[in-house]
């Protein structure tokens, strides 16, 4: 079995805008090393998630997880992510696709951006 773990953003107009999830990306991969580590986004970037999906597919991978790095539960990921999960898994039976929940509801996430907020008071 070969895994990906795909972090899923929503993409921007301005390039810059993905530098956190580069930075983000890259700190996986280092921790992962036998996994490989991607990004893909919902709308207005590059890659898209079906695209992602196909290369990684293409490349041996029949094990993906896929991250939003969301901070919510909004309608992006209520409607259209459970939309692109199912055209994917009807195109791939055979891959074994995993979606988490939105990054900023899991309660670690939640501490290290409560501290972060602390922290800015000075």
């Amino acid at each position: 079995m070969t895994r990906a773990l795909v972090l899923f953003a929503h993409g921007a107009r301005a390039a810059s805008w993905a530098a956190p999830f580069e930075r983000l990306r890259d700190a996986a991969q280092a921790r992962l090393p036998d996994c490989r580590v991607t990004l893909a986004f919902l709308e207005l970037m590059e890659p898209r998630l079906p695209a992602t999906v196909d290369a990684l597919v293409q490349e041996g991978v029949d094990d993906i997880s896929v991250v939003p790095v969301f901070l919510g539960q909004g309608g992006h990921l209520l409607r259209d992510l459970p939309e692109l999960a199912a055209a994917i898994r009807a195109q791939y039976p055979h891959l074994r696709l995993q979606v988490a929940g939105a990054i900023g509801e899991d309660p670690g996430v939640q501490a290290a951006m409560t501290e972060y907020c602390v922290r800015s008071l000075g």
